[in-house]
């Protein structure tokens, strides 16, 4: 038909010249977020790397691990501030591959937008590359795709995937927990990025603008809310090469029980008590401000506990003075012990978390005021 009007991909909302400003604008930040294994640069339809870096493992195995950040992006894209969400990426991502003992070697990011702003698509891979940096983790590739009519212009998604390695020996699994060791509590930087849907919908509830300042927090709403999650793959790693760690749980979706009985093996649970902590001002304040049940408030955050370390009690100083040296202020909070002997009248012990075989684990007392 040629008298038809031409559509160009312009005129159907994908701005490809915008794509290619973006990535621009993001080389000095990937650059710097790189390992020496890393062949190549921007540009190529796949990240390498090179595998023989683990050649030198007796038996490598391969550790993968991909996350988003959930909604937490509403409260950036309210704010217009999009240079710290990266680090929530990054943490979701990086720390599940620590959990097994491997060490995260490259990541790839993927960011979903209504509308290419290069500036905008520059920051969010800024904290990105800033937050692999912190974790010794390459970023070694990505996507940016525009989704006219699927998302707004000033809406956006990302997510990321990892790969890490580990000697076979030095796997950490669950069949190493024992009964008598203790967990440690590593303090989280705040929220991270689980139970936003939550959270927003208790602001919204009750009127809250992200600009308030609240008292508690020294803050506005939203800067407290846009805290950047705490990357811990390098600190948990030194933890783990220096002291005989038995198991790491990274707090995330579903809370700090169902998370510590993941990486428990059946006939175990560790019981935690409350009052060993206080949690930030921003738990109770959302809790408070939603009136929500402290059993559901449990198992939507982390409570002010990003990681679990399980370890035997003769390396617990050790452990707690090494983490301190992190800035990380870790403390006892519960016991490992058999599942038989714990009182389950006392308070509900949580199993079965993510369809897992697992141990349990039990929240007794109340936090500290």
């Amino acid at each position: 038909m040629p008298d038809s009007p031409q559509i160009t991909y312009a005129a159907a909302g994908v701005d490809v010249e915008a794509g290619d400003k973006a990535v621009e604008l993001m080389k000095e930040s990937v650059r710097r977020a790189t390992r020496p294994e890393v062949i190549g640069g921007l540009g190529g339809f796949a990240g390498l790397f090179d595998a023989s870096a683990i050649a030198r493992f007796a038996h490598p195995v391969l550790a993968t691990s991909t996350d988003g950040v959930g909604t937490k992006v509403a409260i950036a894209q309210a704010m217009d501030v999009h240079n710290t969400i990266g680090f929530d990426l990054v943490g979701m991502v990086v720390d599940d591959i620590v959990v097994c003992g491997a060490e995260p070697l490259f990541m790839t990011d993927y960011i979903a937008t209504g509308k290419v702003v290069p500036e905008r698509i520059a920051a969010i891979v800024q904290g990105i590359a800033a937050a692999c940096q912190q974790a010794n983790v390459a970023l070694v590739g990505g996507e940016t795709a525009e989704h006219p009519g699927l998302l707004e212009p000033s809406e956006y998604d990302v997510a990321g995937a990892a790969t890490g390695a580990v000697e076979r020996a030095d796997l950490l699994t669950p069949e190493l927990v024992q009964a008598g060791d203790v967990v440690l509590g590593v303090p989280s930087s705040g929220l991270h990025s689980n139970g936003f849907s939550l959270v927003r919908r208790v602001i919204t509830s009750a009127g809250w603008q992200l600009d308030r300042e609240v008292p508690e927090f020294g803050s506005t709403l939203g800067e407290e809310l846009l805290t950047p999650t705490r990357v811990y793959a390098a600190d948990l790693l030194r933890l783990v090469k220096e002291l005989p760690i038995h198991a790491l749980s990274h707090v995330t979706g579903g809370g700090l029980a169902a998370n510590l009985a993941r990486v428990l093996p059946t006939g175990l649970t560790a019981v935690v008590d409350r009052s060993s902590w206080t949690p930030p001002a921003v738990f109770s304040v959302i809790g408070g401000l939603g009136n929500v049940p402290q059993q559901d408030i449990e198992r939507t955050l982390n409570q002010g506990v990003g990681f679990a370390v399980v370890l035997p009690e003769d390396a617990v100083d050790e452990a707690l003075a090494l983490l301190a040296a992190c800035d990380l202020p870790s403390w006892v909070m519960g016991t490992v012990r058999a599942t038989d002997e714990v009182d389950g009248a006392v308070a509900e012990i949580v199993t079965g978390a993510k369809g897992a075989k697992s141990g349990g684990a039990q929240l007794i007392g109340a936090h500290r005021q």
